[in-house]
């Protein structure tokens, strides 16, 4: 089949996005198909993302320079706008900033004037499509919350999963992720100055929230509890992974996150948040993990366990690692279910 895949592009950013997208589509082409890359330019603000909704449903993809395209799978909004008649949606998230981050009472003229506009577009051309899957239950539940839409959740893997590996754990709990107000790092060090084990809290990336984060350790007093690695190699990860004692996982209403199954890959447990979004999805608490209520105590209650009996979350790990096998997540089984008919 010809395929085109939608996505976006925001340039000198990058994320686990780029994994899912780029993801897709080698494996569909290493399936045999012809696929090829649309990724649109987008900007944070509110003009210039109405003015990308306008020129994405203005555009007909049935035909791109005398080639007839047979399927197009959109993933990000706007893409999913474009116009064909075989069109799959397979949503990572919508535009978040109009919907569940939504806060009427803070939110700018331009924002709330976007808003409406976003709500209108999605459910016009979200209804339309052929198909509708989700990254993760929680993506299909905002969905169905706002937009009144069904979609089901289809799961993918992380890049290249083969890689992790479970080895002798050093004592401490593990954190990688970018360095933003979402992923809650800021919680995390605030569990720090609660915590009644020696129990270290290994937190790796960059991002907008360093100084902020380096601050707030030095303003606490946790320094001997709390390290900021900065950004980190592949193989560097791998390790912090493979000798973790837990993983930490506690962001704000996530849509998938790849931190939940490469610490399920490691065979780590992961501790996340009620509130945290997809991760919760993946872990059995008490079992292969700990949701907690998301608060510092809570989180430091949560890292003091997983020290205080070291031989049980091993065996939590090696349940978190059952638990990603039985789901069968795997891009062959992806392929199959968008390229169904």
């Amino acid at each position: 089949m010809r395929l085109l895949v939608t996505a976006n592009h925001t340039p000198f950013i990058a994320g686990g996005a780029d994994y899912h997208v780029n993801g897709l589509v080698d494996a569909l082409r290493q399936h045999g198909h012809q696929a090829e890359l649309l990724r649109l330019p987008f900007h944070y603000g509110e003009a210039e993302i109405e003015r990308l909704m306008a020129f994405t449903e203005g555009l007909d993809l049935r035909r791109v320079n005398d080639v007839d395209i047979d399927r197009v799978i959109s993933l990000q909004f706007p893409g999913y706008g474009v116009n064909h008649p075989d069109h799959v949606v397979w949503l990572m998230h919508q535009h978040r900033a109009c919907y569940e981050l939504y806060d009427p009472n803070n939110a700018s003229p331009a924002l709330a004037a976007l808003k409406p506009k976003v709500e209108a577009y999605d459910r016009h051309h979200l209804a339309k499509a052929s198909r509708r899957y989700a990254n993760s239950p929680r993506v299909a539940e905002r969905l169905r919350e706002y937009n009144g839409l069904a979609a089901q959740p289809l799961y993918h893997p992380p890049h290249r999963p083969e890689r992790f590996t479970c080895a002798a754990d050093w004592g401490y709990i593990f954190y990688p992720s970018r360095l933003e107000p979402l992923k809650r790092q800021a919680l995390l060090i605030e569990a720090a100055a609660h915590l009644t084990t020696p129990v270290k809290l290994l937190i790796a990336g960059d991002g907008s929230q360093r100084h902020t984060l380096e601050a707030m350790i030095e303003t606490l007093g946790v320094e001997d509890r709390v390290r900021l690695l900065g950004r980190i190699s592949e193989a560097e990860k791998l390790t912090l992974y493979a000798h973790a004692l837990a993983v930490a996982f506690p962001p704000f209403d996530e849509d998938y996150g790849y931190v939940t199954l490469e610490a399920m890959l490691s065979a780590k447990p992961v501790i996340s948040c009620t509130d945290s979004g997809g991760p919760t999805a993946f872990i059995e608490p008490g079992e292969s993990g700990w949701i907690t209520s998301p608060t510092p105590e809570a989180l430091a209650a949560a890292c003091d366990a997983a020290w205080q009996d070291r031989r049980r979350t091993a065996e939590m790990g090696q349940a978190a690692r059952a638990v990603y096998a039985g789901l069968d997540i795997g891009w062959e089984a992806v392929i199959e279910t968008l390229l169904s008919s």
